[in-house]
């Protein structure tokens, strides 16, 4: 607890110099989205996700994404799974309208950690740089 202050600011952080790089992206014509931070609210940014719409990305799919950072050996992942899609959960009844099916097929986990560095955001913008090229 005492270093959470700083942890949640280097998450912050982390977010705003994804938002930054994604602004030069959108310039180009790519739609990135970010899950917003609701007003009135003070989102920790524990997780950096992104949703990418293959319909509005010539194709880019978040697996696409996902794939050219990996070769690059830097994780990333899909958002989490819906709780009705696995297996143990198969027969439980289900309430939903999509919204959770799209965010798991489209979303992606960008690496987050508070120890990341500038070199480490370099490596990663490079990957993306490519992608989005």
């Amino acid at each position: 607890m005492q270093v959470i202050d700083e942890r949640v600011a280097q998450r912050r952080n982390n977010f705003e110099r994804y938002q930054n790089f994604f602004n030069t992206i959108t310039a180009r014509g790519y739609e990135v989205e970010f899950q917003p931070e609701p007003a009135g609210y003070f989102s920790n940014r524990w997780l950096t996700c992104i949703t990418i719409d293959p319909a509005k990305k010539n194709g880019i799919t978040r697996e696409t994404v996902r794939l050219a950072l990996d070769a690059q050996n830097i994780e990333s992942r899909p958002l989490w799974k819906p709780m009705h899609l696995q297996p143990v959960f198969a027969a439980a009844p289900f309430y939903g309208n999509g919204t959770s099916e799209k965010l798991f097929g489209n979303g992606l986990c960008l690496p987050s950690g508070s120890n990341l560095t500038r070199e480490d955001f370099g490596r990663i913008f490079e990957v993306l740089e490519e992608v989005f090229a």
